[in-house]
């Protein structure tokens, strides 16, 4: 009976089993701000993306032109280009890219639209964003080249 009750008047151990028990909440915590920042992060470099490509078709620049006229198959292939120096992979079924649109009401623009689908590196703790949430990007910018 004595090992008995200096067995229940042992706290050696209690310090490891409370970190244990908030460990995998804490690191759950801090996991998810990560991977909540790094969407944050990706939807801003999509817009960037998008604004970029859009000022590109509507001013003519040299990625998005063949011969100085514009060209759609050009003009994914400068946005796919843009996005991987940011680590994002895009296909042409992400991209939509129109050069004589209205926005806001107004004739004359180009329209970038962009679609992506976030993937966490971490969907068995984070099932909120395992099934990946659609990220969207849209810019429009003003004809300026004939």
């Amino acid at each position: 009976m004595k090992g008995l009750s200096s067995f229940l008047r042992d706290r050696s151990g209690a310090n490891a089993v409370e970190f244990a028990l908030l460990s995998v909440p804490l690191l759950m915590v801090l996991f998810g701000t990560v991977e909540f920042g790094r969407m944050y992060w990706v939807q801003h470099a999509l817009q960037e993306t998008a604004t970029t490509a859009a000022r590109c078709v509507g001013v003519l620049q040299s990625g998005c032109t063949k011969s100085g006229v514009y060209n759609a198959a050009s003009t994914v292939s400068y946005i796919s280009t843009m996005a991987a120096t940011d680590g994002i992979a895009l296909s042409g079924s992400n991209i939509t890219v129109n050069n004589n649109t209205t926005c806001s009401g107004l004739s004359g623009f180009s329209t970038v639209r962009i679609s992506y689908t976030f993937s966490t590196v971490l969907p068995t703790f984070l099932t909120a964003l395992a099934n990946g949430p659609l990220l969207s990007a849209t810019a429009c910018f003003p004809n300026q080249g004939a």
